[in-house]
C-alpha cells in the first residue's frame, strides 16, 4: 500500500514538475527579484539616486508643486512620501487617458526629468503574479495554477523521498551531474520547505477574490463597490460639478491622522476630484512598522478638513493583510528581507535542479531508444531558467543603452524595454532548440550569455550615471551598490557554473570515445577470423 502511494506519488510530483516548472521558475524567480524591487528601480532610474533628508517635508509644499504640474480637470492625483528605500516624492495623476507618474527631489520638490522606465515596481514586481497576461485575468490564472503545483511538489517530495533529511547532509559536488543535482535539490529543498510552502499559500491567499469570485458576488449581490469600501474603505464623494474654493493644510490633516493612529505616518495621500466643491482627501498609514500590509485610512473633507470616514480592517481583512504583508515583506527588516532573497534563490535552484535530475536520469536511455523526450525537456528548461535569466539580464542593459527618448513603431521607451525582454527570452528558447543536440552545449552558451550581461551591465551603469562601486559607497547609494555586487556574484556564478559544465561535457565526450574504440569480445573474435 505504502509502496503504491509512493509510486503515485513518484509520478504526480514528476509530472507537476515537468509541466508547470517553467512558469514556476518565472514566477520565483521575479518573486526573487521582487524582494529588491524599489532598489532596483533606483538603479534603473537613476535621477532617484538621493539621500533621504533628514527634514520632515512639508505636504502642503508637495501640494503646491503638484498644483503647478497637473492638469485642472485631472480626476485625482496622489503622492507617497520619501522612504529609505525610495528616497523621493512619487507623484501620480490621472488624466482621460492614462495614469502618469512624475518624481520629484525631495530637497526642491521639482520635477525631477529621467528616462521614462517600468522598473522593477512596474514590469518585474507584476510578472511575478500575473505574468504580464491581463485579458481575463489569464496570468492570475496561470500563476495560480502553477502555486497549486508547487504545494503538490513540496507534499509529495517530502514523502516520496526516503531519505530526505539524512541526504540533507550529503553534498557530492564531484559526483556526476545527476547525483550532485540530486543532492543540491534535497538541500535546497529542505533548507527552503517551510518558507517555499508559506509563500506560495499566501500568494493563492492574496488573490482569494480573483481565484474565488462567487463567495464576493453573493455575499455583495455582485456589487464591486460596497465590497471595495468595506473590505479596503474606499471613500469618494461625487463630483459636484461646481468650482472648490482652497484646499486645506495637508499639514493639518496630516498632524489629525498621525494623532488617531498613535504616532504612525502617513505614507500616502490622495486627492480625490480636486478643485471640486466635493474634493476629498484620503490618508493611508504607514506600512514600514508593521507585517500587515494595513488598510487603515482616513478621508477628509478637501474643503473644510472635516473628518468623512475613519476605516479598520475588520478580523478578516486583518488576516488577509497580514498574509499580504507576509508575502510581500514590505516592512523595514534588512535582515528578513536579505533571508526572503536568499530562500527565494533557493527556490529557484530545487526547480532547475529537478529539472536537471529528470533530464540526466533519462539521457542516456531515451538516447538508446532514439526517444527525443529528453532533449524536448533540456531545451525547455535551458530556456527556463538560463533563459529567463538573460532576459532580465537584457531588460536591464536595455534600461541603460535606449536614449531617453526611444521609441519605435508608436511603442514607447518603456514598453521597448518590456518588448526587449521578451524578444530575448524567444532567442534564448531558440537558442536552446537548435544546440541541445550536443550535450551541455546550450546550458554552457547561455551561462556565458549570462556572465557577459552582467558584466554589461555593471560597466553601462558606470559609463551611463558615473556611478561605480566606490563612487556609490562615498555617497551612501547602497541600492546601487547592492545590485551592482549582486550582477559581479551573479557573473562569478556562472563563471564557475560554465567551468563545471565544460569539464562535464569533456568528460562526456571522453568516455564516449573510449566506448567507441574499445572492442567488443565478439568483435574480436571476428577481426580473428577475418
Amino acid at each position: 500500500m505504502l509502496h503504491s502511494l509512493r509510486t503515485s506519488l513518484t509520478w504526480l510530483h514528476t509530472w507537476s514538475g515537468l509541466l508547470l516548472g517553467s512558469i514556476l521558475f518565472a514566477v520565483f524567480w521575479m518573486g526573487t527579484l521582487s524582494v529588491f524591487d524599489r532598489e532596483i528601480d533606483r538603479w534603473m532610474m537613476p535621477e532617484t539616486r538621493h539621500v533621504l533628508p533628514s527634514h520632515d517635508i512639508s505636504m502642503d509644499a508637495i501640494s503646491e508643486s503638484v498644483a503647478a504640474i497637473v492638469p485642472v480637470e485631472t480626476s485625482r492625483w496622489q503622492f507617497t512620501m520619501p522612504s529609505a528605500r525610495e528616497p523621493i516624492v512619487r507623484v501620480y495623476y490621472q488624466d482621460e487617458e492614462e495614469f502618469h507618474r512624475i518624481h520629484l527631489d525631495p530637497d526642491t520638490l521639482k520635477v525631477v526629468e529621467g528616462r521614462d522606465t517600468l522598473g522593477a515596481t512596474g514590469f518585474i514586481f507584476p510578472f511575478h503574479y500575473s505574468l504580464m497576461l491581463r485579458w481575463n485575468m489569464l496570468g492570475y490564472w496561470i500563476v495560480g495554477l502553477a502555486a497549486m503545483a508547487m504545494l503538490v511538489l513540496l507534499v509529495s517530495g517530502v514523502i516520496i523521498h526516503k531519505k530526505i533529511f539524512l541526504d540533507f547532509f550529503t553534498f557530492r559536488s564531484r559526483n556526476k551531474l545527476s547525483r550532485s543535482s540530486l543532492d543540491l535539490h534535497n538541500l535546497t529543498g529542505v533548507l527552503g520547505l517551510p518558507f517555499h510552502f508559506l509563500i506560495t499559500l499566501s500568494g493563492l491567499i492574496i488573490f482569494i477574490s480573483i481565484y474565488l469570485p462567487g463567495v464576493m458576488d453573493r455575499t455583495y449581490r455582485g456589487d464591486a463597490t460596497e465590497f471595495s469600501s468595506e473590505a479596503f474603505g474606499n471613500y469618494i464623494q461625487v463630483p459636484a460639478g461646481e468650482a472648490g474654493g482652497e484646499l486645506v493644510s495637508l499639514d493639518s490633516l496630516r498632524q489629525r491622522a498621525e494623532a488617531k493612529w498613535g504616532g504612525s505616518k502617513v505614507y500616502f495621500t490622495r486627492i480625490w476630484n480636486p478643485n471640486d466643491a466635493n474634493a476629498t482627501v484620503e490618508m493611508r498609514r504607514n506600512r514600514e512598522d508593521a507585517v500587515p500590509l494595513n488598510l487603515d485610512l482616513i478621508a477628509f473633507d478637501g474643503d473644510s478638513g472635516n473628518i468623512y470616514s475613519i476605516h479598520k480592517s475588520g478580523p478578516v481583512m486583518t488576516a488577509q493583510r497580514w498574509i499580504a504583508g507576509f508575502h510581500f515583506i514590505q516592512f523595514d527588516h534588512w535582515t528578513l528581507r536579505w533571508i526572503y532573497f536568499v530562500l527565494g534563490l533557493f527556490g529557484c535552484i530545487l526547480i532547475g535542479s529537478g529539472f536537471v535530475i529528470w533530464i540526466e536520469t533519462r539521457r542516456k536511455q531515451h538516447e538508446l531508444e532514439g526517444k527525443i523526450s529528453s532533449r524536448i525537456v533540456e531545451g525547455l528548461a535551458v530556456a527556463s531558467i538560463t533563459g529567463v535569466i538573460i532576459a532580465t539580464l537584457a531588460f536591464f542593459v536595455a534600461n541603460r543603452l535606449l536614449p531617453a527618448g526611444a521609441g519605435l513603431m508608436h511603442i514607447g521607451r518603456a514598453e521597448l524595454e518590456v518588448w526587449i525582454f521578451f524578444i530575448v527570452w524567444a532567442g534564448t528558447a531558440i537558442h536552446a532548440g537548435l544546440r541541445n543536440k550536443t550535450n551541455l552545449l546550450a546550458w554552457i552558451e547561455q551561462c556565458r550569455g549570462i556572465v557577459c550581461l552582467s558584466l554589461l551591465a555593471v560597466i553601462l551603469n558606470w559609463l551611463t550615471t558615473g556611478d561605480h562601486l566606490l563612487t556609490s559607497l562615498s555617497q551612501g547609494f547602497w541600492a546601487i551598490v547592492g545590485m551592482d555586487i549582486m550582477l559581479l556574484l551573479g557573473a562569478m556564478t556562472s563563471l564557475f557554473v560554465t567551468h563545471k559544465l565544460s569539464q562535464g561535457m569533456t568528460n562526456r565526450a571522453s568516455a564516449q570515445v573510449k566506448t567507441d574504440i574499445t572492442p567488443t569480445p565478439g568483435s574480436l573474435g571476428t577481426e580473428a577470423r577475418a
